[in-house]
């Protein structure tokens, strides 16, 4: 009985997982590669899964429309992380002189990230709406000439997407500089202050230097969440006007279940999991080899 128990204790860790890594396994997996499955299908509002190649790729690129949504996801995503790189560098860099309202500033902008990207694209909707928001505020003043039409402006809605966008996700990048910076050793900035070296040069040339795995993983997990932007669009924009603001994933969700073309649908999902591997399989095999080493 007492070897029993022994042997219990031993495998208590794998039995407690094991049904959660099955259930992972199936729902997660197992729908990826049905997805990529479908996608070699002819697949049209029901699976069919009959084999059928490559020809639903073929499809999908000599879709006008999916050339518009990777060409606003070139767009958003560009300007989405380095704009955040920037002001979380920045505000890490003023949190790092030890100001006295440190407490308020991270908690202002850490807050955004409390919402979910529902929240933060139906607020920035009403702000930016030509009738309700800035632009209604602007006129309210005195400011008859002022406009922003940007949220019905086909050429310049996917900028407000951008916007939005930058405001939930800067303090992130905020708090990930901050934690490296925090990490640097003092005797580091007593050496270059010795040097006369002054905090401008210090930071530049020293300090973010010394940053680089922290700025690495902060471009991996911005760019995972511009890969995958679906809910800030759908309630900012809802793609339009027309869909002058399609990103690969609402370009998935309206041929899936808005136009029936599951097929299509499948292969840009399959499109986006292989950008997303792209961008994570070197992430990944840098840090194996920094371990191994």
């Amino acid at each position: 009985m007492a070897r029993f128990g022994r042997a219990l204790e031993r495998r208590l860790p794998a039995i407690v997982v094991s049904p959660l890594f099955a259930a992972s396994l199936f729902f997660v997996y197992g729908f990826i590669g049905w997805t990529a499955y479908i996608s070699l299908t002819r697949s049209g509002v029901m699976p069919d899964y009959q084999f059928d190649g490559v020809s639903q790729y073929v499809r999908l690129w000599q879709t006008p429309r999916w050339y518009v949504a990777i060409r606003n996801l070139f767009v958003f995503s560009g300007l989405f992380i380095s704009i955040s790189m920037a002001i979380g560098i920045l505000l890490a860099i003023l949190l790092d002189q030890k100001v006295r309202i440190e407490g308020v500033i991270r908690t202002i902008y850490l807050y955004p990230m409390a919402l979910s990207f529902i929240v933060t694209g139906t607020v920035w909707k009403w702000m930016l709406n030509p009738g309700l928001g800035l632009e209604r505020l602007m006129h309210q003043a005195g400011f008859e000439s002022f406009r922003f039409d940007w949220l019905v402006n086909s050429h310049y809605a996917i900028y407000t997407v951008v916007i939005a966008a930058v405001w939930q996700s800067s303090g992130y990048a905020m708090a990930l500089f901050l934690a490296g910076l925090r990490s640097v050793d003092d005797e580091v900035l007593k050496a270059a202050a010795i040097d006369g070296a002054g905090p401008w040069r210090t930071y530049t040339g020293i300090v973010l230097p010394m940053l680089r795995p922290v700025f690495l993983s902060t471009v991996i997990i911005l760019a995972h969440l511009a890969i995958k932007s679906f809910d800030l669009v759908i309630a900012l924009t809802g793609g339009g006007p027309g869909y002058a603001t399609d990103l690969p994933a609402t370009f998935m969700y309206s041929f899936a279940f808005q136009r029936s073309e599951l097929g299509v649908a499948a292969a840009s999902a399959t499109m986006m999991l292989m950008t997303v591997i792209a961008i994570i399989v070197p992430y990944l095999y840098s840090e194996l080899r920094k371990t191994a080493g």
